[in-house]
């Protein structure tokens, strides 16, 4: 716990810049975690308990300066706003945040090794994250390491576990690489899967699973509306007929 008078002369996140602002060096750094957030904002749509932050400084009291951020690729925090005091938030700084530190981490390794598997897993051990998840898909040889890994943090140090899609019951999701097709090209990304191994869909597939529903929905209003101009047809000639034999249909 941060003592009061130390919490006092803590800076705001209005004063703190919301990066490092230092550029990503692939365009999945952008995408994959963004696409993470976009798949859980339609998950967790009712939930308010929650914040994902992608390549946004989390700030902290336990590295040089409480003004020095580390930024991951992206982080999920549990029991927090999601939109804090109604607004967007600049950054994210624990004591501003009832002391929660994000309970899951996401650093993707680049061109341009950053630390991932020394300096930022000490740092995030020493901040408490209790998932730390390592996405390395093209220098995992480089690194000796393998291309997807997640360590817990257990009685103060960092275990890598095993088993992917991983389930991560604390957070109620499992996290693990998938093949998929995003806008016209198959590529592999990372995504959230159920307690059973199923993955939940991308926006893209959401968007095909509407476009699907619509077009059935079309299809039976087709079909109910064929059915109901062919009992029009037919009792128009059987009123024709009856008109035709002498007889009128109004007094029968």
């Amino acid at each position: 716990m941060i003592s009061p008078d130390l919490k006092y002369s803590l800076p705001s996140t209005e004063d703190l810049p919301c990066s490092d602002d230092t550029p990503v060096d692939n365009e999945d750094q952008n995408l994959l975690p963004n696409l993470l957030l976009f798949i859980l904002a339609n998950l967790w749509s009712e939930r308010m308990d929650w914040y994902f932050g992608v390549d946004m400084g989390v700030y902290h009291t336990t590295g040089v300066s409480p003004k020095v951020p580390v930024v991951p690729d992206a982080f999920l925090s549990l029991g927090v706003e999601r939109r804090k005091g109604g607004r967007s938030r600049r950054s994210y700084a624990v004591w501003e945040e009832q002391e929660i530190v994000p309970i899951l981490v996401l650093e993707m390794v680049s061109h341009q090794p950053g630390g991932e598997y020394d300096e930022k897993l000490s740092l995030y051990k020493r901040l408490g994250v209790l998932y730390y998840v390592i996405y390395n898909p093209e220098f995992w040889q480089r690194e000796r390491h393998q291309p997807f890994e997640v360590y817990k943090l257990i009685q103060g140090q960092y275990q890598l576990q095993i088993g992917e899609p991983y389930w991560m019951p604390e957070v109620g999701l499992g996290l693990g690489r998938a093949q998929q097709i995003l806008g016209g090209i198959e590529q592999e990304i990372l995504a959230w899967y159920d307690a059973q191994g199923k993955i939940y869909p991308t926006p893209d597939q959401l968007v095909a699973q509407m476009q699907q529903q619509l077009s059935a929905e079309q299809q039976q209003a087709d079909a109910e509306r064929q059915r109901a101009d062919a009992e029009r047809q037919r009792a128009e000639r059987l009123t024709a007929r009856l008109r035709a034999l002498g007889e009128d249909p109004d007094q029968l």
